[in-house]
């Protein structure tokens, strides 16, 4: 019998018993590319396919969403106006909302996906850039620039860039002392935010109030007034961290066991960290220094796709579908529950939804523990 026969057949456990060979579940399947096996989860693909088809849709209807008292337009209309065949109000509104549609698109991927981070190297699911204090940091940021430089449009975004990137570098260095798969990195994380908060409520209360109220607009998230220039950090981000972050993913994967297997395993801890610590940060700051901080994108995103696809792990490309749905979706409701007589930031919708989604786990936890 030849080795490879050996290792396909049964062993014997402890007792003499065949054990039969372990075997992938059935909607597992591997397509083999060249010399590459690529394995495919089918519940997975079908999950995403759903979520892509539903954020389409919702986006799609974004579009024409009125938020006066004119009647919505319909899909014909708006795949007329997209396809250059109708002009008119019609079209002169879906121009205008579209800047605003794919940044909640490509936006809720890129915090998606920085939540997805997070979570599988801490291996905590408060591991978000809105938990440990990232997207503060970058209203930070920006309220620096706003109200103490009085910079513009574009310097507002400057300056939450680096806030979100210097917070980062700051949780960091005081976190990482035993690594981030520990409590320490997400404790060090919540305590910077808490000082931030503290900090831009003494920039606010110290400010104008013109400008305190667009600093404090700013900072509940905000989808209106965009411009397809808007569009172009978010979409520069995604071309450059995405195929970053598909080259670092085997490794990453290797952190779901922890640092200390994943170390066993051949994995450079320490620079695989401060690798995923940068793609991580660079998805939250693109989103976050066009719109502002949204809350819970990140935090819950990757915990639903987790659940509706029973993998070991947390799938980013799932997670990815999850957020643009939801942001998309929250954008939409932002934009007509209270129109024709305002339009809310979409930060307040994703923070109710949020904070719904939190009341949820905790009673399900309640649930577990009296079993």
């Amino acid at each position: 019998m030849t080795t490879a026969d050996v290792s396909n057949s049964a062993l014997p456990d402890g007792r003499g018993a065949a054990v039969p060979p372990a075997r992938w579940p059935g909607r597992i399947r591997f397509l083999r590319v060249g010399p590459l096996s690529v394995k495919v989860d089918l519940l997975a693909g079908a999950v995403t396919l759903v979520l892509v088809l539903a954020t389409t849709l919702i986006a799609l209807w974004s579009l024409g969403i009125s938020t006066t008292d004119s009647p919505n337009l319909g899909f014909g209309e708006i795949f007329a106006i997209l396809a250059g065949q109708e002009s008119g109000p019609g079209a002169t509104r879906v121009v205008a909302a579209a800047p605003a549609v794919i940044v909640a698109v490509l936006g809720g991927i890129s915090l998606a996906l920085s939540g997805a981070i997070f979570q599988t190297v801490t291996r905590n699911p408060l591991g978000s850039p809105d938990i440990i204090g990232f997207t503060t940091g970058a209203y930070t940021g920006a309220l620096i620039a706003m109200l103490v430089f009085g910079l513009g449009s574009a310097g507002t975004t400057i300056g939450a860039l680096i806030g979100c990137l210097g917070t980062g570098l700051i949780v960091y260095l005081l976190g990482m002392r035993g690594g981030t798969g520990n409590y320490r990195f997400i404790v060090v994380g919540i305590g910077i935010s808490a000082m931030l908060v503290s900090f831009n409520g003494y920039l606010v209360a110290t400010a104008n109030v013109q400008n305190a109220g667009s600093a404090a607009a700013w900072g509940m998230g905000n989808l209106r007034n965009l411009t397809m220039t808007d569009t172009v950090p978010v979409f520069v981000v995604l071309a450059v961290l995405l195929p970053v972050l598909a080259v670092v993913t085997p490794r990453m994967r290797m952190f779901e066991l922890g640092a200390d297997s994943a170390q066993s395993k051949g994995v450079d801890t320490d620079s695989t960290e401060l690798l995923l610590l940068v793609v991580g940060v660079g998805f939250a700051a693109a989103t976050t220094a066009v719109v502002g901080p949204i809350a819970f994108v990140a935090l819950v995103a990757p915990q639903l796709a987790a659940r509706l696809t029973p993998s070991a792990g947390i799938p980013l490309i799932t997670s990815a579908a999850v957020g643009a749905t939801l942001l998309v979706s929250s954008d939409a409701i932002a934009r007509t529950v209270l129109a024709p007589t305002t339009q809310l930031p979409v930060g307040v919708v994703t923070t109710a939804l949020g904070g719904v989604y939190l009341l949820f786990l905790l009673m399900a936890q309640a649930r577990k523990a009296r079993l």
